[in-house]
């Protein structure tokens, strides 16, 4: 059985699935691509038990057949053939044969029948968004998920459709990002389901800024976003996500508006000499002025300050320059507002020219 391709058509697809394979594996079969040769189109399909990417590429066929490849060893042979240049497949037993020409690399398969595959239960919501928005709804919030944390559903981002919004949200427990926007879905489904951290990673490199429409398949455990070139299947993070807006301040009474870019310059100045592991930086927040300080335990000091708009009674706060600096690189406007209250109550962080997104920070002790 052989199929003809060429390199090109075969990478794009295999370099989306390159992200779900694990280094380490429990079942050496997860190591490998699925492959389903139809006539004119290869159907490939990685997954790691929880996520699933089921994308196609363009080939010739001269049979049907079924049958599994090592993914990365396959991805690193087509990244070093040349641009352009046409390859063959062909399927012996368990032995693969690739050949582009002078070159030629001979891969063991295992059978595709022993290829596990995610079943999702029935579709509870189904819904479409463009892939724009979707993008956004990631982007604009993943950076706030927990990693390892032992309340396990912080690890992962929630996406809410309620009212007829779609909301993502993502908190560590220090801090908290939401983004949204208008949904074309009915206003009484009201349905909160959270992604898995890897799945939102890699969603997040799969998407693009179209404007074209996408799938989304929502059931009791699982997940599915269907596009124009793949689909992609994410298991659900069974647990209770936290209330937030309880944790969203509606009272501050203290509003800064500051210069996005030069408050950025500031932080990553005065940031060089804070504690490396806390990253803890002093806010003075005075009339007109903003004075930062940071220092550690080397005795090491860095002072800096800037302009702000604001005419308020002085306040001092401590906050983790890493979380406001990875605020400010999602916020899109010129200017970003800060509303506080007190030196131990957290800030929130709105971007000057947009409702869509909310940041909360809480504050440290330095």
């Amino acid at each position: 059985m052989k199929i003809v391709t060429d390199r090109d058509s075969l990478l794009k697809p295999l370099t989306h699935i390159g992200g779900v394979i694990e280094r380490r594996q429990t079942l050496p079969i997860l190591a490998n691509a699925l492959i389903n040769a139809r006539s004119d189109q290869l159907t490939i399909t990685a997954t790691d038990l929880e996520v699933e990417m089921k994308t196609g590429a363009t080939a010739k066929c001269d049979a049907d057949i079924d049958f599994t490849l090592p993914a990365r060893k396959l991805i690193d042979i087509c990244r070093a053939l040349p641009e352009g240049a046409e390859m063959s497949i062909t399927v012996e037993g368990e032995r693969a044969t690739i050949r582009s020409g002078k070159s030629r690399f001979a891969l063991g398969t295992l059978p595709a029948q022993d290829y596990p595959l995610i079943d999702p239960t029935a579709s509870t919501l189904r819904f479409s968004v463009s892939e724009r928005l979707l993008k956004r709804l990631i982007d604009k919030t993943q950076f706030a998920m927990a990693q390892q944390d032992v309340r396990y559903y912080l690890n992962g981002l929630l996406l809410e459709v309620a009212g007829g919004k779609i909301r993502s949200v993502a908190t560590d427990g220090h801090r908290l990002a939401t983004y949204e926007a208008d949904c074309q879905v009915d206003d009484q489904v009201d349905v909160q389901v959270i992604i898995p951290r890897k799945a939102v990673l890699e969603l997040g490199r799969l998407l693009s800024e179209n404007e074209e429409g996408v799938e989304v398949d929502i059931s009791s455990n699982h997940i599915r976003i269907n596009m124009t070139d793949a689909i992609f299947t994410s298991k659900l993070i069974d647990g209770k996500f936290p209330d937030y807006n309880r944790v969203i301040p509606a009272d501050s009474d203290k509003v800064i508006l500051a210069d996005k870019e030069e408050l950025r310059s500031a932080l990553q100045r005065t940031s060089i000499l804070s504690n490396e592991k806390y990253r803890g930086i002093r806010f003075q927040f005075m009339p007109g002025i903003l004075g930062l300080l940071a220092h550690n335990p080397e005795q090491e000091e860095a002072q800096d300050e800037m302009p702000i708009d604001y005419d308020g009674e002085e306040l001092v706060i401590g906050f983790n320059v890493g979380y406001l600096l990875e605020v400010l690189n999602v916020i899109e406007s010129e200017n970003v507002k800060m509303h506080l209250s007190d030196s131990n109550s957290s800030c929130l962080i709105k971007d000057d020219l947009s409702s869509n997104s909310r940041y909360v920070i809480m504050p440290m002790r330095l």
